[in-house]
C-alpha cells in the first residue's frame, strides 16, 4: 500500500493577506519524483514555503511527513524539519568553515551532541555524494556542482522522507546539471526518499521524465502537459 508524504486538501495559499494559490489539492506518495513547474510569480516557491513550515497554513487541510500542517508552531516545526531537506538554488552553505563544518552545524542546530556519531554522519553522507575526500575543502575551493552535491548532502544529514529542492540546477551548466539530477533519482529510487523539485528548466524534465505539477493562474494542476519549448 502506498504511503503519503504530502497530502494537501481544499489549501488556500496566502502570502500576508494575498490569496496566492486556491483549492490546492496534492497527494505525493513515499519514493516519487515530482517535478513542480510554473512561471515565476505563479506560486512555486510560496507552495515550497507551505509545505517545509515557513507559510502559515490558514485555510484548507495539510500534511507533510506524518505532520498536521495547520498545527504548527514555533516548538514542532523543528521536528517538521528534520523529517525534510532543503536543497537550495544558492546552495547557501557557510562560507567561514569548511565542509564538515558545514554540515555539523545543522546536525547541531538539528539537537546532535555525540561528535563520532556526528564525524560518521557526515562522512555517510559525503560518500552517498561521491565527495567524502572533500570534508576539508572550503566552499571557495569546490566547483559550482560540488557546492550543490554538498548542499544535497546537507539535505540528507537526518535521512528525511523528503526533500524539497528549489531550482537545484538553477546556476548549473547542463553536463553539471545532468549530474545533480543523476544524483537526486538515485536517492529517489536507493533511498525510497520522496523528491518534490521546483524548476523552470524544461530541457531537465525532459531528459529526466516525471510527474509534473504545475502552478499557473492561482491554481495547481496535477500531471500537467508541460511544453518543451
Amino acid at each position: 500500500m502506498s504511503q503519503s508524504i504530502i497530502e494537501l486538501k481544499g489549501v488556500n495559499i496566502y502570502q500576508s493577506e494575498t490569496l496566492i494559490l486556491s483549492d490546492v489539492n496534492i497527494s505525493v506518495d513515499k519514493g516519487e519524483f515530482v517535478y513542480l513547474v510554473g512561471k515565476t510569480g505563479t506560486g512555486k516557491s510560496s507552495l515550497l514555503k507551505t509545505l517545509y513550515g515557513d507559510l502559515e497554513l490558514k485555510e484548507g487541510q495539510g500534511w507533510v511527513v506524518g505532520h498536521n500542517l495547520k498545527e504548527l508552531n514555533w516548538k514542532t516545526i523543528p521536528f517538521l524539519r528534520r523529517n525534510l531537506g532543503v536543497v537550495f538554488q544558492d546552495f547557501q552553505l557557510l562560507t567561514d568553515r569548511n565542509v564538515n563544518e558545514n554540515l555539523k552545524f545543522v546536525l547541531r542546530a538539528t539537537g546532535w551532541k555525540d561528535e563520532k556519531l556526528m564525524d560518521d554522519k557526515v562522512s555517510d553522507v559525503l560518500e552517498k555524494v561521491n565527495l567524502k575526500t572533500k570534508g576539508f575543502k572550503m566552499p571557495f575551493e569546490l566547483s559550482g556542482g560540488e557546492q550543490q552535491r554538498i548542499d544535497v548532502a546537507r539535505a540528507l544529514l537526518n535521512s528525511p522522507k523528503l526533500i524539497l529542492a528549489d531550482e537545484p540546477t538553477g546556476n548549473l551548466d547542463p553536463e553539471t546539471s545532468d549530474e545533480i539530477m543523476q544524483l537526486l533519482f538515485h536517492i529517489c529510487r536507493d533511498f525510497g526518499t520522496t523528491i518534490v523539485m521546483a524548476t523552470h528548466d524544461y530541457v531537465v524534465i525532459n531528459k529526466f521524465p516525471a510527474r509534473t505539477i504545475k502552478t499557473e493562474e492561482g491554481k495547481v494542476w496535477d500531471n500537467a502537459t508541460v511544453s518543451y519549448h
